[in-house]
């Protein structure tokens, strides 16, 4: 329950971080946004398990997520322009 639930977060938090960090279509699209946004949920995850913030098994919240997923977009917003 604990993949799915972040999954789910990821995908809020990627809706919301994309509201935050407005640019001219970075990245292009919905449904690259929400991946991103989950990618982000789960990275909160995994540097919060490990900075001692979350147990083992528990995942990033809401908050946690929005920022991890703002933290992709923006490095995902900067590779891009690198390679184009």
């Amino acid at each position: 329950m604990g993949i799915v639930w972040t999954i789910i977060i990821g995908f809020v938090a990627g809706v919301i971080a994309k509201f935050l960090s407005p640019g001219a279509n970075e990245p292009a699209g919905f449904v690259l946004t929400t991946i991103l946004g989950i990618i982000g949920a789960f990275v909160a995850t995994f540097l919060g398990q490990a900075l001692g913030w979350y147990r083992p098994g528990e995942g990033a919240g809401l908050v946690g997520a929005v920022i991890g997923a703002v933290i992709v977009l923006m490095v995902w917003s900067m590779m891009s322009r690198r390679s184009a």
